[in-house]
């Protein structure tokens, strides 16, 4: 994969690597490496980002470095090492080195040797200089950039913002530097709608291929399905460019059309224009009585947005009204959201007591969030979760397990235990994430690195239920973990 420049199937690849071997110091290094490559694909070829590359001066720059320096002083949940963000800065700055996007836009022409010579230079001069404030920082990132201005020509906004990057990206796995397209990315996954197609999309063999497609939307209408491959985009194969180029491609203006090419599961060709316009990404799907008999409903939670609570009440009085018993709530995949909506739906089972804390090195940031008694639902509840279940849906299966609400049945979950916050910056249009707190279950267990631990384990190699019509679902037999929680629940009503 790495050799082939497939960076982000590397990436997913090291992050169930090091997983698994969580002990291996060398894996962690290849996944720090490939994540690096992976990046920087994906800023050139962003053309938000390449445009702030193009606008930015020397001096603009800097204040764009400092200003994301102070942002880190301010908000990270531990004090920044200054050496070590710079550090990773030269780290990033290297890497881009052996990129083909990189020196070809930059160090065109330029002998090896010279850039060899110019990296030797650069870790000479920094490794005797002592970074140990935000000023300092400021001051060594300076002095790489007129350094390889000097010696390669490397335009200095170019080494200033892979220094910013790198100092972002070297705090945690969940902080990074947002390009203007990436920030608006962020901003509508937590409003929960885009301009598109509706269809959510990975790599794969040279194509892109539908991972999902959102109903009722463009790509819906148009006939698109799951596992169908899109191999042009506007007659430009899709195995010349990346993931997220592809994706960029396939955004624009609502109304404006985008003629694609699609490989069928069955090998035919089919050619459509499908018109883009704002589309609305549920985050509760697939409501539905699974067990007629027991009157037991299913609700599948996909991710924590802002219109998740209301949806979720919509939901259960549509399963209310079906005759629901007992409830099982799906979570398998649910990489997370907004904390504030997952401490909402749980408050929506949990009567009283903590449903989490959060503790950051600010005082603003350690809180505990209560449940109340109003409006609380009390039907026998099964929650189930997996390895991908994430940060936010941590937080609601670690206060039904702690608060013994219910039964967890799947998987341990990911172990994503840290609040982010968003942060715009005024030099540019582009902003930073940052983990700003850490969250622990009402027992006072840490969910980040152990996940939470189901009361029953279930593994199962089959995909989660897939959303259906209203009523009583078919079930998948294969579906090891969902049969387990329907069993559960029938048990739980009769205890009642």
């Amino acid at each position: 994969m790495e050799q082939a420049g497939r960076w982000g199937e590397a990436v997913a690849h090291y992050e169930q690597a090091v997983r698994r071997f969580p002990e291996r110091r060398d894996v962690h290094d290849r996944l720090t490496l490939v994540r690096t490559h992976y990046d920087l694909a994906r800023r050139y070829g962003d053309t938000s980002f390449l445009d702030s590359l193009a606008v930015l001066g020397e001096d603009q720059a800097l204040q764009l470095y400092s200003e994301l320096a102070v942002k880190i002083q301010s908000h990270y949940v531990h004090p920044p090492d200054w050496q070590a963000l710079v550090s990773r800065g030269t780290y990033n700055l290297e890497v881009a080195l052996t990129e083909p996007t990189f020196v070809g836009r930059h160090l065109a022409g330029v002998p090896q040797r010279q850039v060899d010579g110019f990296l030797r230079d650069l870790r000479l001069s920094l490794g005797r200089r002592l970074v140990r404030s935000h000023s300092e920082a400021v001051g060594a990132v300076q002095h790489a950039a007129q350094l390889g201005w000097q010696q390669v020509g490397l335009v200095p906004t170019a080494t200033i913002l892979e220094y910013s990057c790198g100092a972002t990206a070297g705090l945690d796995e969940f902080s990074t530097y947002l390009t203007a397209s990436q920030l608006d990315d962020v901003y509508a996954q937590i409003e929960g709608n885009f301009v598109g197609l509706g269809i959510e999309l990975k790599s794969s063999d040279g194509s892109l291929l539908i991972v999902n497609v959102i109903t009722g939307g463009p790509a819906d209408r148009a006939g698109l399905r799951p596992q169908d491959r899109i191999v042009e985009v506007d007659g430009r194969p899709t195995r010349d460019v990346s993931t997220d180029r592809a994706a960029d491609m396939l955004k624009g203006e609502s109304g404006s059309a985008v003629n694609l090419t699609v490989l069928r599961a069955d090998n035919s060709i089919r050619r459509l224009q499908v018109t883009r316009e704002r589309v609305d990404v549920p985050s509760v799907e697939g409501a539905r009585i699974v067990d007629a008999q027991a009157g037991t409903g299913y609700i599948k939670l996909t991710s924590f947005q802002k219109t998740t609570s209301r949806d979720m009440d919509a939901a259960l009085w549509q399963l209310h009204r079906q005759g629901m018993k007992s409830l099982i709530l799906d979570l398998r995949g649910n990489p997370g959201g907004l904390l504030t909506e997952s401490v909402e739906v749980a408050d929506k089972f949990i009567a009283s007591g903590t449903i989490v804390s959060t503790r950051g090195r600010s005082p603003r940031e350690d809180f505990d969030y209560k449940a109340h008694n109003v409006g609380t639902w009390n039907v026998p509840l099964v929650v189930l979760i997996d390895g991908d279940s994430a940060s936010a849906s941590e937080i609601f299966a670690g206060a039904v397990r702690d608060q013994r609400r219910g039964l967890v049945v799947g998987q341990r979950s990911y172990g994503k235990g840290s609040v982010q916050g968003i942060f715009p910056l005024s030099v540019v249009n582009a902003g930073i994430r940052l983990t700003t707190a850490k969250f622990y279950a009402p027992s006072g267990q840490p969910i980040s690195h152990q996940g939470v631990e189901p009361d029953v384990v279930v593994r199962s190699a089959a995909r989660p239920i897939e959303p259906a019509a209203e009523g009583t679902a078919t079930l998948p037999a294969e579906d090891a973990v969902l049969a387990a929680g329907i069993e559960l629940a029938r048990q739980r009503l009769a205890q009642r």
